[in-house]
């Protein structure tokens, strides 16, 4: 058998070396496109799992709302109304006696920096039953303030503190000069509310 084979017009090429890089890269991005797949599929049924957890959260949610509003209807009842009133004087004094001044105090000194004066504190309960500490504090930096408030972030006691306002005081003792107004929810120990 006999080839002719003119290299002139028909110059010699490499393909060996072409569909070794080319078909390399395409692998690669075959691996990597299946890798993706693999990971959304995956991604997919953990979703699908969660959607699930999500529902029975909220069938749970939706009964205990519907226990709730049959419950309050009971308590609305005319013949009721005196027991509740009473209950709910009764729970606001536990909830007011629960609260130790003396607790907060060694609370608040615990994380209350240098240079750093309480004015005023004023607890209050939310509307979701939850105890606020309002307080007025002078010093001579926000500085200092804002690490009042990072010591109260990482304090089990104090949540959620936040700077409410920054007022400049003039005429006060020498490093008073500016007032700020802090939140922050407070979680009473649990040894607290058994005295």
């Amino acid at each position: 058998m006999r080839l002719d084979v003119n290299l002139a017009s028909q110059p010699y090429e490499d393909t060996r070396q072409f569909w070794m890089r080319w078909g390399t890269g395409v692998a690669l991005i075959a691996i990597l496109t299946l890798g993706l797949v693999a990971e959304t599929i995956v991604s997919w049924v953990y979703a699908r799992k969660d959607q699930k957890i999500i529902a029975q959260i909220q069938e749970q949610i939706a009964s205990r709302d519907r226990e709730r509003a049959q419950a309050e209807a009971f308590l609305n009842r005319p013949e009721n109304r005196t027991i509740r009133d009473r209950s709910q004087f009764l729970n606001d004094l536990i909830e007011r006696k629960a609260f130790s001044w003396t607790q907060v105090f060694e609370d608040l000194e615990r994380v209350m920096p240098a240079r750093i004066h309480v004015v005023s504190i004023r607890p209050e309960v939310d509307e979701y039953h939850q105890l606020e500490i309002k307080l007025q504090v002078v010093g001579e930096a926000r500085e200092r303030v804002n690490d009042l408030v990072r010591k109260m972030e990482e304090s089990p006691r104090f949540k959620q503190p936040q700077i409410k306002s920054e007022t400049q005081q003039s005429g006060q003792a020498q490093g008073d000069n500016v007032e700020f107004a802090i939140s922050a929810l407070y979680v009473p120990s649990v040894s607290q509310g058994a005295k």
